[in-house]
């Protein structure tokens, strides 16, 4: 998938350094809301295992790690991950982020988009939700331009890497 000078694609076992280096360029902003990837990625080592991993959760349909791709650069500079998927219902939450560069340019909500409709296609999800905390804001406005719906909030629902446990609101949207 791409639009502009941008592309999406599923994570590969040789994105593993531009992986981690989108980490560590960020690991402060990430850690709050992404904590189980940043502790996951503390070093370029783990980084390389970690991207392992994922290859075979991929392969299993149990998480899909979309990552943006600048095409000038050929950096990764963000990431759609499809995670906390129910097969049953079929449903999936959606997660994001991207390099504090490339902030407030509106490519992670063409990505997600993208992102959204292809996931739609392909797996037939009926739900699709989203969690964040009431202080991230640049994530709501993200996700309520997506067509997400606030569905309530969940008291001390997330524990951040600095060991705070925080109220997230979730969003939902219906296909």
């Amino acid at each position: 998938m791409t639009f502009d000078h941008f592309k999406i694609a599923l994570l590969q076992p040789n994105d593993s350094v531009a992986f981690f280096n989108l980490i560590e360029n960020n690991r402060e902003r990430l850690e709050d809301f992404f904590a189980g990837t940043v502790t996951k990625n503390k070093t370029l080592e783990e980084s390389i295992v970690y991207c392992k991993q994922i290859q075979k959760r991929i392969e299993a349909k149990t998480y899909f790690p979309y990552m943006i791709t600048d095409l000038n650069t050929n950096t990764i500079i963000g990431l759609i991950d499809v995670k906390n998927i129910d097969w049953n219902v079929p449903k999936a939450e959606l997660g994001a982020f991207i390099d504090a560069n490339f902030e407030s340019n509106g490519i992670v909500t063409k990505a997600g988009e993208l992102v959204i409709n292809h996931i739609i296609e392909i797996y037939a999800f009926k739900k699709l939700l989203c969690r964040a905390n009431h202080r991230n804001k640049g994530s709501i406005a993200v996700i309520l331009k997506l067509g997400f719906e606030l569905e309530g909030t969940i008291r001390r629902d997330y524990k951040t890497t600095k060991g705070e446990i925080v109220d997230l609101n979730y969003y939902g949207r219906i296909f």
